[in-house]
């Protein structure tokens, strides 16, 4: 090996650190990879697991975080060696056919991921103005679709379903605060217990797809284009700093709507399985405003995700097939239209509450992970791949243990689920 080699061999060892001040600059992908995260999903999920369960599934918390800076460092990484964004990536190294079917599935998990915004916009409808939910839900996509097809709407009113998020995560803390917070003991135990109760593997699945998605890091790879991240920000702490903020606002949430759940709604035995049962968790401070501040988080988070989450299936579909993936060509805009038509059309199929059909749309979105995920192991270890950096033994072992995790939890959940799924879309 010659002394050049050997010096690009060691890039990385002696990149300093950025001053928090430059290190705020330079993020963005993770913030934004948040906003497309926290949807009615993530609510209905978090609310679910602390309802049910109690305290017993709180642990849930560590690996999401584990996991979560994992799979945004692997793909950021992957982005900045190879130069090219995860889909890109895969196919150079492994191929058309790979790709296609990488970006098969990170579809798919963002069309299941649509349906369950969907269902959250209307059982948001439900609870502010009383309507069914899919006459709801209706009313909301043709307001999505009109704000996405006109010009300078759909900022504006993104301003607004911004405020209404932030008004249910203040909501969510203060009736935190206000019934005492949480049981330290009981807290405390939770997050070593690492035991599943019976019944919840596929609500657990739910929330880690939810909040710990391999499909998130892979459109932070496109995203973080725009931010011109250089091989430099892989070591001083523009990476790191990015995922870290992405996956702690995301448990600062969730964690919350567990909280609460498990303390309003668990001692009284309730489960939720009703738009109005979501609201209950709110109810000893909010009183009778509750209703109408879940129904706004569900129609706010909905709406922002479901175009943004729409999009970027197609996106990640488009890459997959050498498809022009800019916001404004006709792949993407009129493809999302044909996924929203399409989401509707198997969502108001089902007879049963919304709520149920959120956690089942979340439990689907799990098949990106298992798929896309293998690829981005194999990459990750791909001595060509990674030449001229030092080695990134950590992340390696980090990556493979997560992936490893999810799939165990994939496939023992969905083994399961799938044929209860089938019978209630009536299939």
């Amino acid at each position: 090996m010659s002394e050049n080699n050997s010096s690009q061999a060691a890039f990385g060892t002696d990149v300093k650190r950025l001053p928090l001040k430059e290190l705020v600059k330079r993020i963005g992908p993770g913030l934004i990879a948040t906003g497309i995260v926290i949807g009615p999903g993530a609510v209905t999920t978090s609310a679910m697991l602390g309802a049910n369960y109690g305290y017993a599934l709180i642990w849930l918390i560590l690996p999401i975080i584990f996991m979560g800076i994992t799979f945004m460092m692997t793909t950021n990484r992957l982005a900045i060696v190879t130069g090219l964004p995860t889909i890109h990536a895969i196919q150079k190294y492994y191929g058309p056919i790979a790709s296609a079917v990488v970006s098969i599935a990170v579809f798919l998990s963002c069309l299941f991921f649509t349906m369950g915004n969907i269902s959250g916009t209307g059982a948001g409808m439900n609870l502010i103005f009383g309507l069914n939910w899919k006459i709801g839900s209706a009313i909301m996509i043709a307001v999505v679709l009109y704000c996405y097809f006109a010009k300078n709407v759909y900022s504006k009113v993104e301003k607004l379903i911004t405020l209404c998020i932030l008004v249910m995560i203040l909501s969510f803390y203060i009736t935190l605060i206000g019934v005492g917070g949480p049981d330290a003991g009981e807290l405390g135990k939770g997050l070593v217990s690492f035991k599943v109760p019976q019944g919840s593997l596929a609500t657990a699945l739910a929330f880690i797809s939810t909040n710990a998605a391999v499909t998130a890091g892979i459109y932070a790879t496109y995203l973080g284009k725009e931010k011109k991240w250089r091989k430099e920000d892989l070591f001083n702490g523009v990476m790191f700093t990015d995922a870290l903020v992405h996956v702690i606002s995301v448990v600062l949430i969730s964690g919350a709507i567990i909280l609460v759940g498990a303390i309003v709604l668990h001692p009284q035995g309730l489960s939720i399985s009703t738009p109005a049962q979501l609201a209950e968790m709110l109810v000893p401070i909010m009183g009778g405003a509750a209703k109408y501040i879940m129904g706004l988080a569900l129609v706010g988070a909905g709406f922002s995700s479901l175009l943004a989450n729409t999009q970027r299936g197609m996106v990640l579909l488009g890459a997959g097939f050498n498809k022009d993936v800019s916001l404004e060509s006709k792949f993407i805009r009129y493809g999302c239209l044909a996924c929203l038509i399409f989401a509707m059309i198997i969502c108001y199929s089902y007879g049963g509450s919304p709520t149920q059909l959120i956690l089942m749309a979340n439990i689907a979105t799990s098949v990106a992970t298992p798929v896309g995920g293998l690829f981005i192991v194999l990459l990750l270890w791909r001595k060509d791949v990674n030449e001229g950096y030092k080695p990134p033994t950590g992340l390696r072992i980090c990556m493979t243990v997560s992936y490893i995790f999810v799939v165990i939890m994939t496939v023992s959940a969905l083994s399961n689920q799938i044929p209860k799924v089938l019978k209630a879309l009536g299939m």
